[in-house]
Protein backbone atom coordinates (compact mmCIF):
# COMPACT_ATOMS: atom_id res chain seq x y z
CA UNK A 1 0.00 0.00 0.00
CA UNK A 2 1.02 3.43 -1.40
CA UNK A 3 1.88 6.10 1.93
CA UNK A 4 -1.13 8.35 0.40
CA UNK A 5 -3.08 4.59 0.88
CA UNK A 6 -1.95 4.07 4.30
CA UNK A 7 -2.91 7.79 5.50
CA UNK A 8 -6.21 7.53 3.56
CA UNK A 9 -6.65 4.34 5.73
CA UNK A 10 -5.43 5.77 8.81
CA UNK A 11 -8.16 8.86 8.57
CA UNK A 12 -10.91 6.17 7.40
CA UNK A 13 -10.39 4.27 10.84
CA UNK A 14 -10.32 7.52 12.88
CA UNK A 15 -13.68 9.04 11.52
CA UNK A 16 -15.53 4.88 12.06
CA UNK A 17 -14.24 5.59 15.31
CA UNK A 18 -15.61 8.76 16.63
CA UNK A 19 -19.04 8.80 14.83
CA UNK A 20 -21.52 6.41 17.03
CA UNK A 21 -22.10 3.19 15.82
CA UNK A 22 -25.90 3.62 14.81
CA UNK A 23 -28.74 0.91 14.76
CA UNK A 24 -31.88 2.04 15.02
CA UNK A 25 -33.98 0.78 18.18
CA UNK A 26 -37.02 -1.72 17.22
CA UNK A 27 -39.92 0.66 16.21
CA UNK A 28 -42.96 -0.39 19.18
CA UNK A 29 -45.66 2.61 19.54
CA UNK A 30 -47.00 1.35 22.81
CA UNK A 31 -46.97 2.50 25.79
CA UNK A 32 -43.38 1.76 27.33
CA UNK A 33 -42.19 1.62 23.80
CA UNK A 34 -40.41 3.51 21.09
CA UNK A 35 -41.86 4.93 18.03
CA UNK A 36 -39.01 5.12 15.21
CA UNK A 37 -40.78 8.00 13.05
CA UNK A 38 -39.03 8.26 9.48
CA UNK A 39 -38.66 12.35 8.69
CA UNK A 40 -37.79 11.50 4.78
CA UNK A 41 -33.87 11.65 2.83
CA UNK A 42 -31.01 13.00 5.27
CA UNK A 43 -29.53 16.30 4.24
CA UNK A 44 -27.09 18.15 5.58
CA UNK A 45 -29.09 19.71 8.33
CA UNK A 46 -30.34 17.28 10.66
CA UNK A 47 -34.19 18.50 11.40
CA UNK A 48 -35.67 18.94 14.94
CA UNK A 49 -38.77 17.09 16.37
CA UNK A 50 -40.60 17.51 19.24
CA UNK A 51 -43.79 16.18 21.29
CA UNK A 52 -45.50 19.01 23.52
CA UNK A 53 -42.34 20.96 23.98
CA UNK A 54 -40.56 18.19 24.86
CA UNK A 55 -37.55 17.75 22.20
CA UNK A 56 -37.02 14.23 20.44
CA UNK A 57 -33.84 12.52 19.45
CA UNK A 58 -32.70 12.47 15.73
CA UNK A 59 -30.84 10.17 14.12
CA UNK A 60 -29.66 8.99 10.69
CA UNK A 61 -29.86 5.81 9.22
CA UNK A 62 -29.67 4.42 5.50
CA UNK A 63 -29.62 7.88 4.27
CA UNK A 64 -32.88 8.99 5.81
CA UNK A 65 -33.12 10.89 9.00
CA UNK A 66 -35.64 9.43 12.32
CA UNK A 67 -37.22 10.65 15.37
CA UNK A 68 -37.06 8.86 18.38
CA UNK A 69 -40.18 9.09 21.00
CA UNK A 70 -40.06 7.25 24.27
CA UNK A 71 -43.39 6.54 24.84
CA UNK A 72 -44.63 7.04 28.51
CA UNK A 73 -46.09 4.19 30.55
CA UNK A 74 -49.19 5.80 31.34
CA UNK A 75 -50.03 6.59 27.99
CA UNK A 76 -53.56 6.06 26.61
CA UNK A 77 -54.07 4.41 23.17
CA UNK A 78 -54.93 7.31 20.65
CA UNK A 79 -53.13 9.56 18.33
CA UNK A 80 -49.96 11.97 19.43
CA UNK A 81 -48.74 14.83 17.39
CA UNK A 82 -44.85 15.39 16.77
CA UNK A 83 -43.77 18.54 15.49
CA UNK A 84 -40.77 18.32 12.74
CA UNK A 85 -38.92 21.41 12.13
CA UNK A 86 -36.99 21.22 9.02
CA UNK A 87 -35.19 24.11 6.56
CA UNK A 88 -38.09 23.26 4.08
CA UNK A 89 -40.51 24.01 6.64
CA UNK A 90 -42.72 22.80 9.67
CA UNK A 91 -45.20 19.58 9.53
CA UNK A 92 -47.30 17.85 12.40
CA UNK A 93 -46.60 13.97 11.89
CA UNK A 94 -49.76 11.82 13.99
CA UNK A 95 -47.88 8.75 15.75
CA UNK A 96 -50.82 5.87 16.67
CA UNK A 97 -50.02 4.41 20.21
CA UNK A 98 -51.24 0.74 20.47
CA UNK A 99 -52.29 -0.84 23.86
CA UNK A 100 -49.53 -2.69 25.26
CA UNK A 101 -50.48 -5.45 28.61
CA UNK A 102 -48.01 -6.03 31.51
CA UNK A 103 -48.20 -8.80 33.77
CA UNK A 104 -48.06 -8.29 37.42
CA UNK A 105 -45.11 -9.33 39.80
CA UNK A 106 -45.12 -10.03 43.19
CA UNK A 107 -41.65 -9.21 45.72
CA UNK A 108 -41.73 -9.73 49.47
CA UNK A 109 -39.01 -7.58 51.13
CA UNK A 110 -37.56 -8.21 54.75
CA UNK A 111 -36.58 -4.69 55.19
CA UNK A 112 -40.17 -3.13 55.68
CA UNK A 113 -38.49 0.59 55.10
CA UNK A 114 -38.13 -0.41 51.94
CA UNK A 115 -41.92 -0.66 51.54
CA UNK A 116 -42.72 2.09 53.65
CA UNK A 117 -40.10 4.49 54.05
CA UNK A 118 -39.75 6.50 57.81
CA UNK A 119 -40.61 10.06 57.75
CA UNK A 120 -36.24 10.57 57.40
CA UNK A 121 -35.84 8.24 54.32
CA UNK A 122 -38.78 10.19 52.61
CA UNK A 123 -37.18 13.49 53.17
CA UNK A 124 -34.17 11.51 51.54
CA UNK A 125 -36.50 10.26 49.09
CA UNK A 126 -37.69 13.41 47.80
CA UNK A 127 -34.19 15.56 47.21
CA UNK A 128 -32.91 12.01 45.50
CA UNK A 129 -35.78 12.11 43.30
CA UNK A 130 -35.39 16.00 42.34
CA UNK A 131 -31.79 15.29 41.77
CA UNK A 132 -32.70 12.53 39.82
CA UNK A 133 -35.46 14.60 37.94
CA UNK A 134 -33.07 16.89 36.52
CA UNK A 135 -30.70 14.68 35.02
CA UNK A 136 -33.97 12.67 32.92
CA UNK A 137 -34.02 16.02 31.52
CA UNK A 138 -30.35 16.50 29.73
CA UNK A 139 -30.90 17.33 26.50
CA UNK A 140 -27.04 16.90 24.71
CA UNK A 141 -26.37 17.91 20.83
CA UNK A 142 -24.20 15.91 20.13
CA UNK A 143 -25.20 12.27 17.67
CA UNK A 144 -26.91 9.08 19.90
CA UNK A 145 -25.42 6.07 19.95
CA UNK A 146 -28.36 4.00 19.90
CA UNK A 147 -26.77 0.51 18.65
CA UNK A 148 -26.78 -1.42 22.49
CA UNK A 149 -25.16 -4.35 23.88
CA UNK A 150 -26.59 -6.01 26.83
CA UNK A 151 -24.24 -4.35 29.63
CA UNK A 152 -23.92 -7.49 31.96
CA UNK A 153 -24.05 -11.48 31.51
CA UNK A 154 -27.00 -13.13 33.28
CA UNK A 155 -30.10 -14.01 33.84
CA UNK A 156 -32.97 -11.69 32.43
CA UNK A 157 -35.10 -11.76 35.53
CA UNK A 158 -37.25 -9.12 35.42
CA UNK A 159 -38.74 -7.87 31.89
CA UNK A 160 -39.73 -3.76 31.74
CA UNK A 161 -42.93 -2.71 32.17
CA UNK A 162 -44.35 -5.21 35.54
CA UNK A 163 -47.07 -4.04 37.21
CA UNK A 164 -45.12 -4.76 40.89
CA UNK A 165 -46.07 -5.13 44.36
CA UNK A 166 -44.06 -5.37 47.34
CA UNK A 167 -45.00 -7.28 50.15
CA UNK A 168 -48.64 -6.72 48.67
CA UNK A 169 -48.71 -3.25 48.33
CA UNK A 170 -48.85 -1.89 44.72
CA UNK A 171 -45.92 0.18 43.84
CA UNK A 172 -44.37 1.90 40.60
CA UNK A 173 -44.19 -0.19 37.19
CA UNK A 174 -40.53 -1.87 36.62
CA UNK A 175 -38.68 0.66 34.56
CA UNK A 176 -36.24 -1.46 33.38
CA UNK A 177 -34.55 -4.73 32.55
CA UNK A 178 -32.95 -6.63 35.51
CA UNK A 179 -30.08 -8.76 35.05
CA UNK A 180 -29.56 -11.42 37.77
CA UNK A 181 -25.72 -12.42 38.16
CA UNK A 182 -23.15 -12.96 41.22
CA UNK A 183 -21.86 -9.96 43.04
CA UNK A 184 -19.00 -8.57 41.65
CA UNK A 185 -19.81 -9.13 38.30
CA UNK A 186 -18.99 -6.46 36.16
CA UNK A 187 -21.12 -4.23 34.19
CA UNK A 188 -19.88 -2.95 31.13
CA UNK A 189 -21.40 0.47 28.65
CA UNK A 190 -23.37 -0.65 26.47
CA UNK A 191 -22.56 2.17 23.95
CA UNK A 192 -20.22 5.26 23.98
CA UNK A 193 -21.17 8.05 26.33
CA UNK A 194 -20.64 10.54 29.34
CA UNK A 195 -21.12 9.35 32.92
CA UNK A 196 -23.11 12.84 33.81
CA UNK A 197 -24.28 11.42 37.49
CA UNK A 198 -22.76 8.71 40.23
CA UNK A 199 -24.23 7.68 43.73
CA UNK A 200 -25.37 6.04 46.39
CA UNK A 201 -29.50 6.39 46.24
CA UNK A 202 -32.04 5.14 49.12
CA UNK A 203 -34.21 2.80 46.14
CA UNK A 204 -31.03 2.74 43.68
CA UNK A 205 -28.29 1.92 45.84
CA UNK A 206 -25.42 2.90 43.60
CA UNK A 207 -25.93 3.99 40.20
CA UNK A 208 -24.53 5.43 37.61
CA UNK A 209 -25.88 7.34 34.64
CA UNK A 210 -24.83 7.56 31.36
CA UNK A 211 -25.40 10.15 28.66
CA UNK A 212 -25.59 8.86 24.98
CA UNK A 213 -27.32 11.66 23.37
CA UNK A 214 -30.18 14.15 22.52
CA UNK A 215 -32.38 13.02 25.60
CA UNK A 216 -31.08 9.66 25.24
CA UNK A 217 -29.58 8.21 28.65
CA UNK A 218 -28.97 5.04 30.73
CA UNK A 219 -28.64 3.79 34.33
CA UNK A 220 -27.34 1.12 36.08
CA UNK A 221 -28.81 0.32 39.32
CA UNK A 222 -27.85 -1.57 42.82
CA UNK A 223 -24.27 -2.01 42.07
CA UNK A 224 -21.49 -2.90 44.83
CA UNK A 225 -18.94 -0.78 43.52
CA UNK A 226 -19.09 1.81 41.02
CA UNK A 227 -15.51 2.34 38.49
CA UNK A 228 -16.38 5.62 36.53
CA UNK A 229 -16.74 9.38 37.93
CA UNK A 230 -19.02 12.03 36.93
CA UNK A 231 -17.68 13.67 33.41
CA UNK A 232 -15.94 10.44 32.37
CA UNK A 233 -16.18 9.14 28.85
CA UNK A 234 -16.78 5.85 28.01
CA UNK A 235 -16.37 3.61 25.26
CA UNK A 236 -19.03 0.42 24.16
CA UNK A 237 -17.32 -2.15 26.68
CA UNK A 238 -15.95 -0.04 29.06
CA UNK A 239 -16.79 -1.24 32.57
CA UNK A 240 -18.28 0.81 35.06
CA UNK A 241 -19.37 -0.62 37.98
CA UNK A 242 -20.16 -4.48 39.51
CA UNK A 243 -23.43 -5.87 40.08
CA UNK A 244 -24.83 -5.65 43.29
CA UNK A 245 -28.02 -5.60 46.03
CA UNK A 246 -27.38 -2.47 46.95
CA UNK A 247 -31.16 0.09 47.37
CA UNK A 248 -34.48 -2.02 47.26
CA UNK A 249 -33.04 -5.67 45.83
CA UNK A 250 -33.82 -9.12 46.85
CA UNK A 251 -30.28 -10.25 45.65
CA UNK A 252 -27.19 -9.32 43.25
CA UNK A 253 -28.75 -8.07 39.93
CA UNK A 254 -28.27 -5.39 37.60
CA UNK A 255 -31.69 -2.76 37.03
CA UNK A 256 -30.58 -1.23 33.70
CA UNK A 257 -32.79 1.46 32.61
CA UNK A 258 -32.80 3.29 29.31
CA UNK A 259 -34.46 6.51 29.18
CA UNK A 260 -35.21 8.77 25.87
CA UNK A 261 -36.94 11.96 26.27
CA UNK A 262 -37.31 11.64 30.00
CA UNK A 263 -39.62 8.62 29.64
CA UNK A 264 -38.35 5.18 30.67
CA UNK A 265 -38.71 2.90 27.92
CA UNK A 266 -38.19 -0.95 27.51
CA UNK A 267 -34.42 -1.52 26.86
CA UNK A 268 -34.93 -4.36 25.14
CA UNK A 269 -35.18 -2.62 22.28
CA UNK A 270 -32.18 -1.19 21.93
CA UNK A 271 -30.61 -4.47 22.01
CA UNK A 272 -28.54 -5.89 19.00
CA UNK A 273 -27.89 -9.05 18.39
CA UNK A 274 -25.39 -10.50 19.72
Amino acid sequence: MTTVGKILLAALLTVSAILPAQALPQHAPVPGGVAVIDLGPATATAPRARWDQQPLAVVRDNGRWYALFGIPLDMLPGELQVIVDSPSGQQSISVPIGVKAYPEQRLTLKNQRQVDPNPADLRRIEREQAHTAAIKTIFSDFPPSTAFTLPARGRLSSRFGLRRFFNDQPRNPHAGLDVAAGSGSPVRAPAAGMVVDTGDYFFNGNTVFIDHGQGLITAYMHLSRMTVNKGQRVKPGDVIGAIGATGRATGPHLHWAVLLNNTPVDPELFLQPR
